[in-house]
């Protein structure tokens, strides 16, 4: 059986002193750093810059650890067959530059200053490798206008701050003066400050007066009207030719401005059917509505966007789930949220339940028979409704809410003992009883879900490829395009058709595994394979390990049995492992985590007499809470123990295929390797095994919707054995709340006895590998996950100068070739087979075959960029890849990048199967959501914008000063917890 992933939370590294900055402030300038020899010679005629100069004399001469990277390399890559070395100049490295928007652009490190003179990689040609097949994508022709597009600007008086009161502003304004005064023209609007037109107004400016009807007033009796004045101006017209110049490939650069139109205009009829949600519209009669739990069901709808593409302009369908507030009566809701009958007083921890979940939340009052007012809840009262009293005129005559409402509306309070709903805000605050509420339709659910209702979400949004491929084109036939008004108006014509893709499948790589096992290497089949037969490559050694179980339905028999099955799979996998525990299997309370750990720990360490503890197994309950982090969080900062959390369900099912994945995770947490790839080995890697080449895998993760303080947690992961590639060592850092670029890439900080000292994550790792490997890398390959389009820029300048700093600081003119490539999976590009029925085409699951790789016709028209799929399909729709590449000095082809990056994702430590994002990236993630764990008692407590500081420096200074950093890892857990 193949060894499928676990759903474990893994982990993260050595915490860096944080050094923030505002860098949309003062743009980081590329390029400032020693220039390398192709431009010393140039360098020469001018007087050396003040910061090149500075930079030069605090290139890490001060610390030992430069010195020791300098020292000369001592493990050169033998194999006959290696690939020949880039050209050199004098044994150091020369950076090419790429061509700007007028001829190449370059400064003295060799490469952009600003995004003005940068331009991302062009495509070197579409690959050729693998074996060639037909794939359908979800996207759909869409026909270029050759009609002019306009812009205007809109102003509206009184301001409104709500988009939807706007949007209805301006429907009334259409409706009334499209014939007079638009000349019939029909525009599109943003809902903010833009109106687009096909074709250009009677006029340059006019102002109008717009009547609005209060929509939440009664029914069928009189409504309020609110008078508004619109001003439209004329502002631009956009470029229709640069946009086809730019889709057929003959320019760099697309014109943002006419693309956001032509996708606005396509949204316009949506916005008004169905309900917006980012870029996707929701609504309960797509497909009926499945309840999640706790008051909330999930809605069906579907993703849209507009994008360019090398077979034009490309309208990407996707389906799309997301959770809503079910439009129950409050009353209701609140049961259902608590789970028991409402007939009693709410408890203090009910209560601010309550209140948590329906702060924000819009409800419209029912006891007022067809006057519908609708109101945002503020929060609810302390008090129950019983004792309510409240001002009613300015002599503070007081009067009791149960009274008032049965005076004023005939309506008797029946629910007194609950609290009421408060609305407005807290200087005049509205009391509403929860009875006379309902929720209204129509509200997204942001918070955070529970483990159950995401369970249940994933149900409704896990489809098999050909369901989801009906359900797609079913979106767009409704949808009907072609008898669109804003479509007809603007010229735009979409096909019904999914755009017909060719595709090829690269090969699997062959594996290599320990030569006294049966079988010495291994070809996957379909994206999977096992390890019967094989024995680790590097099978680690455990001669002290114990087992604390926090699970009461394990009995210590079971749990004996359970350890003893998992020692022999270890050692059958070709690892050495003492079957005996250091001290008997620990039974212990979940509440009592870390007196637990702490007592086995002093235990053993006892009994071994100083020696430290390699292992600890962990049974944990199913479902443990909190129990898991709090044990990461301890074992890792507090005690640096390395450890393995079990679930019950799985002590009880003693499954080989479990013991053997657990077994390979094992392996790698001990510094061991389970394979590596034959080509590495034989050194037959195109630019990575002819000279010492190191891989980054980069990632930041985002606190949760709601959480307005938390940190985001950077990380970083290299790797450390080349040539072979395959184990990796991670750092990681707490930063600015939703700061997307890696501040501590490269940082410096003034010490005392040293002066300017160099640090950060890129050149800590750069001197990680020097130590493991002998070797200076030569060439770096930067995998950075988690980066939307719109960031492409700011993250390349920011990071990429990063890079070059930190090199340079360890040595006078080093500078390694980079390639940086970002990694999407939050994109809406799904394949599917040309044919569902041909099952030489497909996986198990139905989907395509794991290898397909996608660079032509719904790729960019003129970028470096490719949809890879790299793993077998479980359940659902596969989800390719995207990989950008944004800069590249490596010069690598379209299949070297292809078959390096599909290969790698055969070298996934902990599962026998090639995984979905290439592995430095996925451990990345890894990295940084365990960071997590050790930051979440604190953020619980206190509220407050950091993470616990244990241990580290707090970076000072600037707006990101505010952010204590991660605590400290024990030294034995730095290198390995992300595999954990």
């Amino acid at each position: 059986m193949p060894i499928r992933p676990m759903k474990e939370n893994s982990e993260h590294h050595l915490p860096i002193k944080p050094q923030f900055q505002n860098p949309t402030k003062n743009p980081p300038k590329i390029g400032k750093v020693p220039p390398p020899p192709a431009a010393a010679a140039a360098a020469q005629d001018s007087p050396p810059s003040r910061n090149r100069g500075r930079r030069r004399r605090r290139g890490g001469r001060k610390s030992d650890q430069s010195d020791s990277f300098m020292r000369p390399s001592s493990r050169p890559c033998t194999a006959a067959d290696k690939p020949p070395v880039l050209a050199r100049e004098t044994g150091q490295t020369v950076v090419p530059a790429l061509p700007g928007p007028t001829g190449p652009v370059r400064n003295d490190g060799g490469y952009p200053s600003s995004s003005k003179s940068l331009t991302f990689p062009a495509r070197p040609g579409f690959g050729q490798l693998g074996s060639k097949c037909i794939v359908k994508a979800n996207h759909f022709f869409a026909e270029l206008p050759d009609k002019d597009l306009i812009q205007y600007d809109v102003s509206i008086s009184p301001e409104v701050a709500s988009r939807a009161v706007n949007r209805a502003i301006m429907a009334e304004l259409v409706k009334l003066y499209k014939e007079s005064h638009l000349g019939t023209r029909l525009p599109a609007y943003d809902g903010r400050k833009s109106l687009y037109t096909a074709g250009e107004l009677p006029f340059a400016w006019k102002e109008f007066t717009v009547k609005l009807v209060d929509e939440d007033d009664a029914i069928n009796g009189p409504k309020r009207e609110r008078e508004y004045k619109v001003a439209i101006k004329f502002v631009a017209r956009a470029n229709l030719y640069h946009l086809g110049q730019f889709l057929a490939g003959k320019r760099a650069d697309g014109p943002k401005e006419a693309l956001q139109i032509l996708d606005i205009v396509l949204r316009e009829l949506s916005m008004k059917r169905f309900c917006p949600v980012g870029r996707s519209f929701f609504s309960p009669e797509i497909r009926k509505p499945q309840r999640l739990g706790d008051g909330l069901e999930a809605w069906c709808g579907f993703y849209q966007s507009l994008r360019p593409t090398q077979m034009g302009l490309s309208l990407n369908i996707d389906m799309a789930s997301a959770a809503f507030i079910e439009a129950l009566p409050v009353i209701e809701f609140v049961a259902q949220l608590l789970g028991k009958d409402v007939s009693r007083p709410l408890s203090d921890s009910d209560r601010i339940k309550v209140k948590k979940a329906l702060r924000g939340v819009k409800v419209e009052v029912t006891h007022r028979g067809e006057v519908r007012r609708k109101y945002r809840v503020s929060g609810i009262t302390t008090q129950p409704t019983r004792e309510l009293v409240f001002p009613v005129d300015d002599n503070s005559t007081m009067k009791s809410v149960v009274e008032y409402f049965q005076e004023m509306y005939d309506f008797t309070i029946q629910y007194t003992h609950l609290p009421c709903l408060q609305v407005g805000n807290q200087k005049k605050a509205n009391y509403l009883p929860m009875e006379a509420c309902k929720i209204v339709e129509g509200q997204r659910y942001t918070k955070r879900l529970s483990e159950k209702q995401i369970t249940a979400l994933l149900k409704v949004t896990c489809q098999r490829p050909r369901d989801r491929e009906k359900d797609i084109v079913q979106a767009v036939e409704n949808n009907d395009y072609e008898h669109d008004d804003y479509a007809k108006e603007f010229g735009i014509r979409i096909s019904e058709k999914l755009a017909s893709v060719e595709a090829r499948v690269l090969p699997a790589p062959w594996l290599k595994y320990h030569e006294t096992g049966k079988e010495k290497d291994c070809l996957p089949q379909v994206g999977q394979w096992n390890m019967m037969n094989k024995k680790m490559i590097n099978g680690m050694t455990v001669s002290r390990w114990a087992c604390i179980n926090f699970s009461r339905n394990v009995q210590d028999g079971v749990a004996r049995g359970f350890c003893n099955e998992l020692a022999q799979m270890c050692q059958v996998s070709g690892m050495e492992f003492n079957p005996d525990p250091v001290i008997p299997i620990y039974t212990s309370r979940p509440d009592q985590v870390e007196k637990s750990l702490k007592h086995v720990y002093h235990a053993c360490m006892n009994k071994l007499k100083g020696k430290e503890l390699e292992l600890l197994l962990a049974i944990l309950p199913d479902n443990n809470g909190s129990l898991y982090g709090d044990l990461k969080r301890i074992c890792e900062t507090d005690l640096g123990l390395i450890s393995q959390c079990c679930l019950t369900k799985h002590v009880f099912k003693i499954n080989k295929q479990y013991l053997a994945n657990v077994s390979l995770k094992i392996n790698v947490k001990m510094g061991g390797r389970n394979t590596v790839l034959l080509d590495a080995i034989s050194c037959r890697i195109p630019l990575v095994s002819d000279i010492p080449t190191i891989i980054f895998g980069a990632d930041v993760t985002h606190p949760e919707n709601g959480e307005d303080t938390s940190p985001s947690i950077a990380a970083v992961v290299a790797s450390q054995d080349w040539p072979e590639v395959t184990k990796y060592a991670g750092l990681v850092c707490a930063q600015a709340h939703r700061q997307e670029l890696i501040q501590d890439l490269y940082k410096t900080w003034h010490d005392p006895a040293r002066g300017t000292v160099s640090g950060g994550m890129i050149r800590d790792l750069l001197i990680s590998f020097r130590k493991a490997t002998g070797q200076k890398p030569q060439r770096i390959i930067f995998y950075r996950d988690g980066v939307s389009e719109g960031q492409f820029y700011q993250v390349l300048l920011f990071e990429l100068d990063a890079i070059r700093k930190a090199c340079a600081s360890l040595e006078p003119n080093y500078q390694p070739l980079v390639t940086f490539i970002v990694v999407q999976k939050r994109h809406h590009t799904r394949l599917f087979a040309n044919n569902h029925r041909d099952r030489s085409s497909t996986d198990k699951s139905g989907n395509i075959l794991p290898g397909t790789v996608v660079d032509s016709k719904i790729c960019h028209p003129t970028e470096f960029d490719f949809y890879l799929c790299s793993h077998a399909g479980i359940q659902g729709t596969s989800r390719p890849a995207h990989y950008h590449v944004l800069w590249d000095e490596n010069n690598f082809t379209a299949d070297g990048i292809q078959s390096l990056t599909n290969n790698l994702c055969y070298t996934y430590a902990r599962c026998t199967r090639s995984v979905s994002v290439v592995p430095p990236a996925y451990y990345a993630h890894l990295a940084a959501f365990r960071a997590r764990f050790y930051m979440e008692p604190e953020v619980q407590e206190g509220g407050g914008n950091g993470c616990s500081g244990k241990a580290g420096r707090v970076g000072g200074g600037g707006e990101f000063g505010g952010v204590r950093p991660l605590p400290a890892l024990k030294e034995n857990v730095k290198r390995v917890m992300f595999y954990c």
